[in-house]
């Protein structure tokens, strides 16, 4: 009687605290967003307006099953953004995020995804003034799903593996028609405007938003890369999904990422010197989420899989003769999350011990990039530098990085100012127009 009693309590506490599973974003009618709390229930937003720093917001949200909550709300930004590309150069920022977090108006992470639209913003009216060309306007995306199933503290722990299921499936089921929506808003205007088009589009998640990003993109990754090299001998510029995917601190297993890590690597190519980032995966080598409860987790719902070793190579230089082989263990790749398994580590982010005092240009980013060398640090960001695990050839577009924990110290620890710095400088080099 005393055990029912307390099973009793117990569903009824999951049942009381479970998760909102509405829509936040009813409205799709353009809101002016000035302070928080503002256009709460709007999926289309201004802010700003009028400023250096003037952004658009737009959000997209999918329920469990990969499905969007509201079909208009995707209807209507794809064409408003659609309008604005029409009008002049966009850049265009996507975030999705992760476990515990959703579209909710007070989310953590949707003040801080408008705080990095703001800034992205206003160094573009700085830039466009020194290369004497139109601002860009800067238009974002806040792709929202349901990071929680149950909403109580602590209890909510036991959450991670059913949103990790969730996950993948809003990655497969769901996420990709929008994203190719997306890209298709600037390759329109690429196509019209030939080489003189400078919109550019970048897309970020985070967590278990890193795993529905992951899966929704890797295909498309693959099949460019691969399409990029025909008669080139694989030497040439390597294609991706948008113009860069930032991966923080994902929660999926590595084995995912083989294929990927394995072309990048094939026959140790070289890469030519106007070659940018397409995928950066970041990691806090504190992020014991994905460190130790994940690979906890993985052992018992892998435990009746078939797996083997494997011979399997990374590259310290150029050419067959760079080549170093590893084993590896498709068990250990299953269970250990792609920002914890050594031998796909390709950089280290480190804090430098002071900031620059004055910032490169775009244009001095993207040269000081282009001539890295595989055995460098690469020293061009403000509060940190970028230290080769010489297991790549330089310039190699997908790079998996392991994070001090002095920049980010554990799987929510995202916010730095160092990480966020780091982002917008990726950001600056992915989406500065070519000389």
């Amino acid at each position: 009687m005393k055990l029912a009693r307390i099973s009793v309590f117990v569903i009824v506490l999951l049942l009381g605290g479970c998760a909102s599973n509405d829509t936040y974003r009813t409205s799709t009618e353009l809101c002016e967003f000035s302070q928080a709390m503002d256009c709460s229930q709007s999926s289309l937003q201004v802010s700003n307006q009028g400023r250096d720093n003037e952004y658009r917001l737009g959000f997209v949200e999918y329920d469990d099953q990969g499905q969007l909550r509201l079909v208009q709300q995707q209807q209507k930004l794809v064409n408003y953004y659609n309008q604005l590309a029409a009008e002049g150069d966009v850049i265009l920022l996507t975030f999705v995020h992760g476990w515990h977090h959703s579209a909710a108006p007070g989310d953590l992470n949707v003040r801080k995804f408008r705080q990095i639209l703001s800034e992205v913003s206003a160094n573009e009216t700085v830039h466009s003034k020194k290369e004497k060309r139109d601002k860009r306007k800067v238009l974002g995306v806040y792709v929202g799903w349901r990071g929680d199933s149950i909403d109580v503290d602590y209890l909510n722990v036991v959450t991670f593996w059913d949103r990790k299921s969730t996950a993948h499936d809003i990655g497969i089921l769901g996420i990709t028609s929008l994203l190719l929506d997306l890209e298709e808003i600037v390759n329109v205007q690429a196509g019209l405007k030939g080489a003189a088009n400078s919109s550019r589009m970048v897309v970020i998640g985070h967590s278990f938003g890193g795993a529905v990003l992951f899966d929704s993109v890797k295909k498309v990754l693959a099949d460019r890369f691969v399409n990029s090299t025909r008669g080139k001998v694989d030497t040439g510029i390597a294609e991706g999904f948008a113009d860069l995917v930032v991966l923080i601190n994902p929660a999926f297993e590595a084995l995912r990422y083989a294929s990927l890590f394995d072309l990048s690597q094939r026959e140790c190519r070289s890469y030519f010197p106007g070659q940018l980032p397409k995928l950066a995966v970041m990691t806090s080598e504190t992020d014991y989420a994905t460190k130790l409860a994940f690979p906890f987790g993985r052992f018992f719902s892998t435990l009746f899989e078939s797996h083997k070793t494997i011979k399997r190579h990374y590259c310290q230089a150029t050419g067959n003769a760079g080549k170093v082989m590893f084993d590896f263990d498709e068990g250990e790749a299953d269970r250990t999350t792609i920002g914890h398994y050594d031998n796909y580590l390709t950089h280290r982010l480190e804090p430098i011990e002071k900031s620059r005092l004055e910032t490169l240009s775009n244009i001095e980013i993207q040269s000081a990039w282009f001539s890295q060398k595989i055995e460098q640090s690469i020293e061009l960001f403000e509060h940190v530098k970028l230290l080769p695990k010489n297991r790549a050839t330089a310039l190699n577009p997908f790079m998996n990085i392991e994070v001090d924990q002095r920049i980010m110290d554990g799987h929510n620890d995202i916010w730095s100012e160092e990480v966020v710095g780091f982002i917008l400088d990726l950001i600056r080099l992915s989406v500065t127009p070519a000389n």
